[in-house]
């Protein structure tokens, strides 16, 4: 993303979106302002949401749940980006709540640089629970040893870290995956534990690519296999419920939309055979990108996002500055997801009913 190019053909993209960002609004959808900072209300180091976007007093983006006990822990990536700037992303942070109403923030977790193989770069990341610790991958750009962006491993004992590089290289390089032509290729991780104890990871731009994970969660065990969904741009999350597999991602279909959507396909195991299953849901308020994360906490499924319609005091969103957001997720009888609609009152107001699964 780097890229003369790709900045380029962002930039324009996100252009068009802000300025003729037009569309039927359902009823309880997005209203045209944008969200300002004031309406949430913050008390040493809780937030108490009133909606989306979930936290106002600073741009957050590419979010990634995980539930620990009674508690959702939510990683996100910051976006400090200035005036024109695409991206600017330093650090991670943590929130984590037990009623998706108050949330405690726990602040950032771990920066880019921490990796000291690493130039900087603290774009989207997950963590997972296994053998009684919490494991953090994440993408980063890497030094010139390996040019181009990479994928990290960190390890805490607590959700909350503090999380220390657990490999002291990358787990995946830009020569790892070849067939693709741009540097920005080895992007986004999703990682998840399968019934039979094996860990996986996908991750990817424009291909989309899986591979287990050792038992130690720092290599690679066996080939790096192409699992490429139609219209796969970035941003892969890997979720099971009953038996079915399922891979939601940021889609773009370039002969038609200018800016990402969620798509997802689903499959009998991580192996495949996958099945598109078409679209979730639309594009992010102004914002070119989209990053879905998905989890069942005390009885709901969610699905977190984010948009670029925050303002945060005299900055406006923008493709570099974007905020997270949360709707409740539902499933059809034969499995698949029902289409969700971006709301301003999320998951401030209870879900609509549903018969059980």
């Amino acid at each position: 993303m780097q890229s003369g190019f790709r900045s380029c053909l962002w930039s324009h993209r996100f252009a068009l979106s802000a300025l003729l960002w037009i569309g039927t609004v359902p009823a309880g959808a997005w209203a045209q302002a944008p969200t300002l900072a004031t309406p949430s209300v913050r008390a040493g180091t809780s937030v108490v949401t009133t909606g989306n976007p979930l936290f106002r007093d600073r741009f957050t983006a590419d979010p990634a749940p995980l539930v620990v006990g009674d508690r959702l822990y939510l990683y996100v990536g910051h976006d400090e980006a200035q005036r024109d700037e695409m991206f600017n992303m330093r650090e991670w942070l943590v929130y984590s709540t037990s009623d998706m109403k108050t949330w405690t923030d726990h602040g950032p977790i771990m920066r880019a640089t921490d990796f000291k193989w690493a130039k900087g770069d603290a774009w989207a990341s997950q963590a997972i629970a296994k053998n009684g610790r919490f494991w953090f991958y994440a993408a980063v750009e890497h030094d010139d040893t390996h040019p181009g962006k990479a994928i990290a491993v960190a390890v805490a004992d607590s959700p909350t870290g503090p999380f220390v590089d657990a490999k002291g290289a990358a787990l995946i390089t830009n020569e790892m995956t070849p067939k693709g032509t741009h540097s920005w290729e080895d992007i986004d991780p999703t990682v998840f534990t399968d019934d039979d104890g094996t860990t996986w990871i996908a991750w990817g731009n424009r291909n989309c690519y899986i591979a287990k994970l050792t038992a130690d969660m720092v290599g690679i065990d066996g080939p790096i296999t192409e699992i490429t969904p139609p219209h796969f741009e970035e941003g892969p999350w890997l979720h099971k419920r009953g038996a079915l597999y399922y891979l939601t991602y940021a889609s773009l279909d370039r002969a038609k939309d200018r800016d990402e959507k969620v798509s997802y396909a689903t499959a009998p195991s991580l192996q495949g055979p996958w099945t598109y299953r078409g679209e979730l849901t639309g594009s992010g308020k102004y914002s070119f990108t989209i990053h879905p994360g998905i989890v069942q906490f005390k009885g709901n499924w969610y699905l977190f996002l984010h948009n670029a319609a925050l303002a945060v005091g005299d900055q406006a969103g923008a493709i570099g500055r974007r905020a997270v957001t949360v709707e409740y997720l539902q499933y059809n009888p034969d499995g698949s997801m029902k289409p969700v609609v971006q709301t301003q009152a999320g998951v401030s107001v209870p879900p609509p009913r549903q018969a059980l699964p």
